[in-house]
C-alpha cells in the first residue's frame, strides 16, 4: 500500500514537471492528455487507498526520508492515510481530473496553455502534500505551495491592463493575485506562531505526539494555539475580515476558480481544524470553537446577501463558496467535524460543477459575466442547463440531492446545541441561497433572449467536456445517499456527534420549515426572473437607488475601507519613507560614504608618482607623524 501512497502524492507533481518541460512544444493537447491522466491515476490511487481503509480500518503511516535533524528537534518528511486525509485526498484529485480535463477545451486556444497545465498540476501536488502530511510543518510546506500556485493561476493572465476599484470593480489578474498573496501571507504568520506554541509547550510538531500532550498542557496555552492556527484558517478560507481577495479571483481562469477556489484550497482552513479537532474539542478551548462557528455563521448570512444582487456570474458563485464556507466552520466549531467534512466533499462536487458550467457560459458568451445580457440560453446550451440546475438544486439544499444531506445537519446542529441565533441565522441563509442561486439559472437560461441584440451567438463547448462534468453532476446527485455509510467511516477517527433525542423529535418540523423558506424563494426567484418581457429582468431603478441595495453592490464598504484606511495610507507611507528617508538619509549615505572613499583613493593616486625622491620625502612625513604620535602616547603615560 506504501507505493500507492506515493502514486497518489507525486503523479500529479510528475504531470507538472512534464507540462513544465514541454512547455515550448507546440503539441498542447498531449501535454494536457498526459497531465489528466496522471492526475486520474493519482485518483485511482486515492480511491483504492480509501477502500482499503474502509475495508481494513487499518491507517497507512508512510516515512520517505528524515527531514530536519537539529539537536532534539527531529522532524520526518512523512505522510499518513487515515479517514480525514484519505476524504480530502479522494475529493482533490477527482475534482482536479475533471477540472484538468476540463481545462483541455477551455484553454485550447490560449498561447501559455502548458504554462498553465503546470502551474495546475503543481497545486494538485502541494494540496496533496498539504492533506496527507503527518506534522503541522509538512502541512505548512503544502499549505504554501498551494498559496505560490494559487497566485500563479489567478495572475496566469498577467498581461491584462492593471487598474483599480475606483476604475472598475473587476480588478487585473495580477492586482487580485497580489492581493489574495499578501492577504494570506498575513494570516499565515498567524498559523506559524500556533505552531510555535505547540512545538515549544510539546517538544513536537507531529499530529500524534502534539495531541496526545494536549491534556497536559496550561489552558492559556491551549487557547493562544488554537486562536493562532484559526488565524491562518481564516486567511486561506476566506473568513471575514480576510475574505475580500476571494471573490477578487475571480480574475484567473475559470478552471483555476472551479479546482482552487471552490473545491480545494479554500476549503483547507476547514480541514485545519477538523484535522486538529482534539485541540478544538479540548474544554478550556469551547469559547474559541463557538468563536468560529459564530464568525461561519456570520460569513454564511454575510455572503450570501450580498450574492442577491450580484449580476457577474461568476462572482455569485463566488460569493456562493464563501456562505458555504461559513457552513463548514458552523459546524466544526460547535463540534461535528464529520458533518463539516461530509459538507465539504458534497459541497466540492456540486460547486466544481457549478463553476464549470459557468465557464462553458462565459467562454460561449465570448467572456461575458453580466446575468442581464444573457436570457434563454438554454435553447443552445442544453447540457451546461441541466449541469447547472443540477448543481443550483444541490445549493439550495433540495431533496433528494447532495446539498440536502449535508447542509441541512449543519442547520440541525445549531438547533441541537442551542444555539438559536445561530440557527435562525442560517436557515435565513438557506433562503438567500436558493433565491440567488435560481436567480442566476432563471437569468441566465430563461426569459427572453437578450443576447442577440448585442451580437453574441453562444454555443455549446466540446462534447468531450461536457462528458467530463458528468462525474461531478452524478455525484451532485447521489453522494447525500452516502451520509449513514460515511458517519460510520469517519467517526472511526474524528469524534462522533449525533443529535439530541429532542431535536431528533421535532427533526421534521425543522426540515418542513427550511424546505418551506427555500421553495418559497425560489419561486420567488422565478416570478421575477424567468417570465419573458421586459419587466422581468430590467433593474429597478428605485431598488438601485436604495440604501441596502448600495450596501450589498459595494460588499457592506469593506473593500472601500481597506482601500481608504490601510491601502491608500500604506502606498503614502511607503512614499515618504522612500522619498525622504530612503533617498535622502540611506542612499545619501552610503553614497557619501562611497564618494568619500573614492575622493580619497583619488587623491592618494597623486602619491604614486614613480619618482624615488617624492617617495623618501613621503616616508620622511609618515616617521615624522609617527614619531609624534609615539611621543604624545609616550606623555600621556
Amino acid at each position: 500500500m506504501e507505493s500507492l501512497v506515493y502514486i497518489a502524492l507525486f503523479a500529479p507533481f510528475v504531470g507538472s514537471l512534464f507540462a513544465a518541460l514541454f512547455g515550448m512544444s507546440q503539441r498542447q493537447i498531449f501535454v494536457g492528455v498526459v497531465a489528466s491522466t496522471l492526475l486520474f491515476i493519482s485518483f485511482l490511487a486515492s480511491a483504492f487507498l480509501a477502500a482499503n481503509l474502509f475495508i481494513t480500518g487499518e491507517v497507512i503511516n508512510v516515512t520517505m526520508m528524515d527531514w530536519i535533524n537539529a539537536g532534539d528537534f527531529n522532524v520526518a518528511f512523512g505522510f499518513t492515510v487515515d479517514q480525514i486525509s484519505v476524504t480530502m485526498m479522494t475529493v482533490v484529485t477527482l475534482v482536479s481530473t475533471v477540472v484538468h480535463i476540463y481545462a483541455i477545451g477551455y484553454m485550447d486556444h490560449d498561447k501559455s496553455f502548458n504554462r498553465f497545465f503546470s502551474y495546475l498540476s503543481a497545486f494538485v501536488f502541494s494540496m496533496m502534500v498539504l492533506v496527507m502530511s503527518d506534522n503541522f510543518l509538512g502541512l505548512f510546506i503544502g499549505w504554501e505551495g498551494v498559496g505560490v500556485c494559487s497566485w500563479l493561476l489567478v495572475g496566469f493572465w498577467y498581461h491584462k491592463p492593471d487598474q483599480t476599484r475606483e476604475e472598475n470593480p473587476s480588478i487585473s489578474p495580477s492586482w487580485a493575485a497580489n492581493e489574495a498573496f499578501i492577504m494570506n501571507r498575513i494570516a499565515d504568520l498567524g498559523m506559524l506562531i500556533g505552531i510555535f506554541i505547540l512545538f515549544w509547550n510539546t517538544g513536537s510538531v507531529q499530529y500524534d505526539e502534539v495531541f496526545a500532550q494536549l491534556p497536559y498542557l496550561s489552558d492559556t496555552v491551549l487557547i493562544g494555539a488554537a486562536i493562532a492556527l484559526f488565524i491562518g484558517a481564516m486567511g486561506k478560507s476566506a473568513q471575514f475580515p480576510l475574505h475580500t481577495w476571494l471573490t477578487d479571483a475571480m480574475e484567473g481562469p475559470t478552471p483555476v476558480s472551479a479546482l482552487i477556489h471552490a473545491a480545494t484550497m479554500v476549503t483547507a482552513g476547514v480541514f485545519l481544524v477538523i484535522r486538529a479537532n482534539p485541540l478544538y474539542g479540548m474544554e478550556a478551548v469551547e469559547g474559541v470553537s463557538f468563536f468560529i462557528a459564530s464568525l461561519g455563521t456570520f460569513v454564511a448570512f454575510y455572503a450570501a446577501s450580498m450574492a442577491l444582487v450580484e449580476r457577474d456570474l461568476k462572482r455569485i458563485i463566488a460569493y456562493s463558496t464563501l456562505s458555504q464556507l461559513g457552513y463548514m466552520f458552523a459546524a466544526a466549531g460547535l463540534g461535528a467535524y464529520w458533518i463539516a467534512l461530509f459538507h465539504l466533499a458534497a459541497h466540492a462536487f456540486f460547486k466544481a460543477l457549478l463553476f464549470l458550467g459557468g465557464g462553458n457560459v462565459m467562454h460561449a458568451m465570448h467572456d461575458e459575466l453580466d446575468l442581464f445580457k444573457m436570457g434563454n440560453l438554454k435553447k443552445k446550451m442544453r447540457g451546461t442547463w441541466i449541469y447547472m440546475g443540477v448543481a443550483s438544486v444541490a445549493l439550495a439544499g433540495l431533496p433528494p440531492l447532495a446539498g440536502f444531506f449535508s447542509k441541512d445537519p449543519i442547520i440541525e446542529t445549531a438547533f441541537n446545541e442551542g444555539s438559536y441565533v445561530l440557527w435562525a441565522m442560517l436557515v435565513v441563509t438557506a433562503g438567500m441561497t436558493a433565491f440567488y442561486s435560481f436567480r442566476q439559472v432563471f437569468l441566465t437560461f430563461h426569459g427572453e433572449d437578450r443576447h442577440t441584440p448585442l451580437g453574441f451567438h453562444p454555443h455549446e463547448m466540446y462534447k468531450f467536456v461536457l462528458i467530463a462534468m458528468s462525474p461531478l453532476a452524478v455525484l451532485a446527485i447521489i453522494f447525500g445517499f452516502a451520509k449513514e455509510t460515511y458517519h460510520e467511516f469517519i467517526t472511526k477517527l474524528a469524534p462522533d456527534y449525533v443529535m439530541s433525542d429532542a431535536t431528533h423529535h421535532v427533526a421534521i418540523y425543522l426540515i418542513i420549515l427550511v424546505m418551506a423558506i427555500v421553495i418559497s424563494a425560489i419561486a420567488f426567484a422565478y416570478f421575477k426572473y424567468a417570465r419573458t418581457g421586459e419587466h422581468a429582468f430590467k433593474r429597478d431603478e428605485k431598488v438601485e437607488n436604495g440604501f441596502f441595495y448600495k450596501l450589498l453592490k459595494n460588499q457592506y464598504y469593506v473593500p472601500k475601507f481597506y482601500e481608504e484606511f490601510i491601502t491608500k495610507p500604506y502606498m503614502m507611507a511607503s512614499e515618504v519613507f522612500w522619498t525622504k528617508v530612503d533617498l535622502k538619509i540611506v542612499d545619501a549615505t552610503v553614497d557619501g560614504i562611497a564618494k568619500f572613499f573614492y575622493n580619497t583613493g583619488d587623491k592618494t593616486r597623486a602619491m604614486q608618482t614613480g619618482n624615488l625622491s617624492n617617495y623618501l620625502n613621503w616616508m620622511a612625513f609618515g616617521g615624522v607623524i609617527l614619531l609624534v604620535i609615539a611621543a604624545i602616547s609616550a606623555i600621556l603615560g
